[in-house]
C-alpha cells in the first residue's frame, strides 16, 4: 500500500511540471517513466534496507523491497501512460481521469482492507495529490 500511494503521489510533480511547461506529451511520458523507475528502485532499496525483519517480524527484506518497489513503480507509471497520446489536451485529460481513478482505488483499498472510512481516505489522499499537482502546475507555468 505504501508503494502504491507513494508512486501515485510522488510522481505527479515531475510529470505535470514537464507537461505544462512544454505542452509535449512525449516529454511528460519520458519524465514520468524515469520518475516511476527511479521512485520504484528507491522505495525498493529503502524498504529492503530499513529492516531485516528479525526484530519486527515483517518478513524477508528482499521480498518486502520488491513488493514496495513494484507498487511504487505501478503507482507512478499508470498516470504516465496517457502521455503516450500525442495530443496534449487529450493526454492531459486522460491522465487526470487516471489519477482520479487511482485515488478512488487507493481509498477503496484502504476502506476494504485497512478499516478506514472511504471518504476520509479519499479526502486525505486527494489533499496530498492536490498539493503536489498545484505545486507542479506552478513550476510548469514558470517557464
Amino acid at each position: 500500500m505504501t508503494g502504491l500511494i507513494d508512486g501515485s503521489l510522488s510522481t505527479l510533480a515531475p510529470i505535470f511540471a514537464v507537461a505544462i511547461a512544454t505542452h509535449q506529451p512525449r516529454y511528460a511520458f519520458f519524465a514520468g517513466l524515469a520518475t516511476a523507475i527511479g521512485a520504484g528502485v528507491s522505495m525498493a532499496f529503502s524498504e529492503g534496507l530499513s529492516d531485516t525483519g528479525d526484530l519486527t517480524g515483517r518478513g524477508n527484506p528482499y521480498l518486502r523491497g520488491a513488493i514496495t518497489g513494484a507498487g511504487t513503480f505501478l503507482g507512478g507509471v499508470l498516470h504516465t501512460l496517457p502521455f503516450l497520446i500525442p495530443q496534449y489536451h487529450i493526454a492531459l485529460a486522460v491522465a487526470l481521469a487516471t489519477i482520479t481513478l487511482e485515488l478512488v482505488s487507493l481509498a477503496w483499498i484502504r476502506w476494504r482492507f485497512f478499516n478506514t472510512g472511504f471518504v476520509r481516505s479519499f479526502v486525505s489522499i486527494a489533499i496530498g495529490g492536490a498539493i503536489i499537482a498545484g505545486v507542479s502546475a506552478l513550476l510548469g507555468a514558470v517557464t
